[in-house]
């Protein structure tokens, strides 16, 4: 298999790597036939998975707005992924130019390629950590150089709870989050659940059984398990809901602002807590 130019030496493009997978679903091209052949065989189970990836994103990009109203521009971003357009520090930036954003991942690949995306742009930075350790998250140099946690930060958990298991103390990790946040900081998060896929529960079973099979368990929680990571924060109205359902925003009149009809859009849940 012939190594691109933009995957990092040392990585082993014959596995299939969740970055890349996602990064598939929403149309991107940082993605090997590994990685297609995975999405396309957990798409059998769940045809709808690109529209769920897309609501996703959806949501993100409202969160994120939603939060510099609220006079909020630092962003703590962990498990972002490959940079696709309309990132984080794309969606703050346009909304104030004093937006501050950290991206975080322990996927190589979606590090390297942040830090190609990124350049020298000096309000952005990157780190290489694992949500399981939130310590070597807070205490990294560019987290330091960007953040004040005497100020409120938004910290977005998009998409990436569910990959860490119950023996991973996923609660404890998300506590020790919260815990240096000052107040009025905001908690955006997103968490793939079997309530509200249009199929039966046996049959997305099987995309599980995929990702299980990649070594990347996916793990769906119920709503009232989601609901317990915001333990600590007060929900932002409407709470915790289907992505679309979060403040759709319908004065944009795209694609992105209407409720979309597709039933796989609303898989899932989607909130936004507030530190009191």
């Amino acid at each position: 298999m012939e190594r691109p130019a933009w995957a990092p030496p040392g990585i082993d493009i014959s596995v299939p790597s969740v970055s890349r997978i996602y990064d598939y679903y929403l149309g991107g091209s940082h993605n090997f036939e590994v990685d297609r052949e995975a999405a396309r065989r957990a798409m059998e189970f769940i045809p709808g998975l690109p529209k769920i990836m897309q609501a996703n994103r959806a949501f993100m990009r409202r969160t994120v707005r939603h939060a510099v109203a609220e006079g909020v521009t630092q962003f703590l971003d962990i498990g972002s992924g490959i940079p696709t357009f309309g990132n984080v520090h794309e969606i703050a930036r346009a909304a104030t130019p004093e937006a501050r954003v950290v991206y975080v991942d322990h996927d190589p690949v979606a590090v390297a390629h942040s830090r190609a995306v990124l350049g020298e742009d000096e309000q952005t930075g990157v780190v290489a950590a694992d949500l399981r350790k939130p310590k070597d998250i807070l205490t990294a140099p560019e987290v330091a150089r960007l953040l004040d946690f005497d100020r409120p930060v938004a910290l977005l958990l998009v998409a990436v709870l569910h990959f860490l298991e119950d023996t991973d103390d996923p609660y404890r990790a998300v506590a020790e989050l919260r815990d240096a946040l000052a107040p009025g900081s905001l908690l955006i998060l997103t968490h793939a659940s079997f309530e509200g896929i249009p199929v039966a529960e046996e049959v997305a079973g099987g995309a599980v059984g995929v990702y299980r099979d990649i070594r990347n368990p996916l793990v769906m929680r119920s709503g009232e398990r989601i609901r317990a990571f915001f333990d600590g924060f007060e929900m932002v109205e409407p709470g915790l809901v289907s992505m679309p359902d979060w403040r759709p925003d319908r004065a944009e009149g795209d694609a992105e602002g209407e409720v979309p009809e597709d039933p796989y859009a609303f898989s899932g849940y989607g909130g936004v807590g507030r530190k009191t």
